[in-house]
C-alpha cells in the first residue's frame, strides 16, 4: 500500500470519489482514497439515484447543473455507463400557496437560465399519466430531472480519478488521524500508516466518527429512509413499448417522489413519523446493509400515494429499500476547510449526492488547490456552524428538516426546533422589551 500522499480522501461513496476525481482534474495526481469496505458502501449503494437542478440558492443550483452535465463527460472519459435517464420531472401543487411558490420559483429560474415551466392539470395528465390529477391545480416541470445508476456512477468517478493518477485502497479502515507539528497528517489504518499533507473527511454515515478521531464534531445525523420498487405496471409497459419513459413526479402533499424503475415504479417517502438512526454512533460493522422493512411508519404515506397514483395499488411489491443517509441541521452539505484545523477538509452531509456530488467535488478541489472556490458557497460552508453546536441542537433540527422536506417555505419563516439554543447575555433584556427572535445556525438573533 502507498504510504505517502499529497491528499488522502477518507470514504469511498459518490462524494469521496468525486472529490478524488476533481483533485486529479485540477492537477494533483499524487492523491489517494481509502475505503473501509467496498466503494459505494454506506448510503451510496442503496440510493434511489435521482437528480435535479432546482435549488432555492442560485449557487447551489449552478453546482447541481454542473453535476448533471458532468455525467456525460465521465462516460466519455472512462467508457463506463452512469445509467443515465434524463426523463424530466413535475412537482405537483394541490393548493394556492404551493402554486404561488412555484410561480415565484419559475421567475427565479428564468434569472438562473433554467428551462422550467408551469403546467396545468391536463398537461400533467399527459406528461405523467400515472398521476390522478383530482385536486391538482398545477405543477412545475423541469426537463433536466432524471435518475442514474449509483454504483456505475461512483465507479466511473473512481476510474476517471485513477486515470488521472489517483490511488484507491479498499478494505482499508482508518483507526486514527494524528496531526504532526508541521500540519501534515499521519492516518493510521489497519494496513499501515499513511502520511498525508491534506486529509478530506468524506466519511458519509461515518463522518462523525472520522471527525472525532481528529477532535472535530460534525453536526450531522443519519435518518432512516424507505422506498418501494414495484413489479411491472401495465401503463409503464405500454409506454416502454412506444419508446417512452415516465418522468419523475414529486407530490409534496403526499411527501413522496415517484419515478420509473424498469417496467415498474419506484416511490419514496419523507414521512412525518420519521426516525433518526444510530443515535449513539454509526456501527463500523454496517456497510452494504439495509434496515428491516417498516411499513407501519409509512402507512399513511402509502394510502395517500395509492390515491394519487392508482397504478401503485394494482402492482405487486418487488423490493423494499430501507436504509440510512445523513443530514446536516439545515439540509445542506458541510464542505470546506474545518475551522481551527490545518489541512483538514470536510466533504460530508451531502444528502443529495447525485444532484450535488460533482459540484461539491469541484468546489472543494478548487479550495484545496487554488485557495478558494469560484462560487459563493456559504450555503454549504462547514464553517457556518460554530463550535457551539452540539448533538442536542443537531438531532432535533435534522428531524425538523427531514419532516419539512416537501413543505412550503414562507418568507421570514422561523422554525422552532431546538430553540432557543445559543443566546447572548442581552437575550432576556431584549425579550422583555418585546424583541422578536430569529436564528442563524443555532444563534438567536433579534
Amino acid at each position: 500500500m502507498q504510504t505517502t500522499t499529497r491528499a488522502l480522501v477518507i470514504g469511498g461513496g459518490v462524494v469521496g470519489a468525486s472529490v478524488l476525481y476533481h483533485l486529479t482534474k485540477l492537477g494533483w495526481s499524487d492523491v489517494m482514497l481509502v475505503e473501509r469496505s467496498e466503494l459505494t458502501s454506506g448510503s451510496t449503494w442503496h440510493a434511489a439515484g435521482g437528480f435535479h437542478t432546482l435549488n432555492g440558492d442560485t449557487n447551489m443550483a449552478a453546482l447541481q447543473g454542473y453535476t448533471i452535465r458532468l455525467y456525460k463527460e465521465l462516460e466519455e472519459i472512462t467508457g463506463m455507463s452512469c445509467g443515465l435517464h434524463h426523463v424530466g420531472g413535475v412537482t405537483l401543487a394541490d393548493n394556492r400557496d404551493r402554486f404561488d411558490t412555484m410561480l415565484a420559483e419559475r421567475a427565479k429560474h428564468r434569472f438562473m437560465g433554467l428551462d422550467t415551466e408551469i403546467v396545468g392539470p391536463e398537461e400533467i395528465a399527459k406528461i405523467a399519466p400515472v398521476t390522478n390529477i383530482d385536486g391538482i391545480i398545477g405543477g412545475l416541470y423541469d426537463p433536466l430531472d432524471g435518475h442514474l445508476d449509483p454504483s456505475g456512477t461512483t465507479h466511473a468517478y473512481a476510474k476517471a480519478a485513477r486515470m488521472g493518477g489517483a490511488t484507491i485502497e479498499t478494505h482499508c479502515m482508518v483507526r486514527e488521524t494524528n496531526q504532526r507539528p508541521d500540519g501534515t497528517w499521519d492516518v493510521v489504518t489497519d494496513k499501515g500508516t499513511i502520511h498525508a499533507e491534506h486529509v478530506v473527511n468524506a466519511g458519509g454515515l461515518w463522518a462523525r466518527e472520522v471527525g472525532a478521531m481528529a477532535g472535530v464534531y460534525f453536526p450531522l445525523h443519519p435518518m432512516e429512509h424507505q422506498y418501494i420498487v414495484t413489479e411491472p405496471v401495465p401503463l409503464i409497459q405500454e409506454m416502454m413499448a412506444d419508446g417512452k419513459e415516465h418522468p419523475h413526479v414529486m407530490d409534496p402533499a403526499g411527501e413522496s417522489y415517484l419515478r420509473q424503475e424498469g417496467l415498474g415504479l419506484c416511490i419514496g417517502f419523507y414521512e412525518q413519523p420519521c426516525r433518526p438512526w444510530a443515535v449513539g454512533g454509526t456501527p463500523w460493522s454496517f456497510g452494504q446493509d439495509l434496515l428491516a422493512d417498516d411499513f407501519d411508519k409509512i402507512e399513511d404515506s402509502i394510502a395517500f400515494a395509492y390515491r394519487r397514483f392508482p397504478d401503485l395499488e394494482r402492482a405487486g411489491v418487488k423490493n423494499v429499500i430501507h436504509g440510512p443517509f445523513t443530514f446536516a441541521p439545515d439540509g445542506n452539505p458541510l464542505v470546506g476547510p474545518v475551522p481551527g484545523m490545518r489541512n483538514y477538509w470536510s466533504a460530508c452531509g451531502v444528502m443529495a449526492g447525485f444532484s450535488q456530488g460533482g459540484g461539491v467535488g469541484l468546489m472543494l478541489a478548487q479550495w484545496m488547490i487554488e485557495g478558494e472556490p469560484e462560487r459563493d458557497v456559504m450555503a454549504m460552508d462547514v464553517a457556518r456552524f460554530g463550535d457551539w453546536i452540539t448533538p442536542g441542537y443537531t438531532l432535533p433540527k435534522v428531524i425538523e428538516n427531514y419532516q419539512k422536506r416537501f413543505s412550503v417555505s414562507y418568507p421570514n419563516e422561523e422554525l422552532p426546533a431546538a430553540r432557543p439554543f445559543r443566546t447572548t447575555p442581552m437575550y432576556d433584556i431584549f425579550t422583555g422589551m418585546g424583541a422578536v427572535w430569529g436564528q442563524q445556525y443555532g444563534l438567536e438573533v433579534p
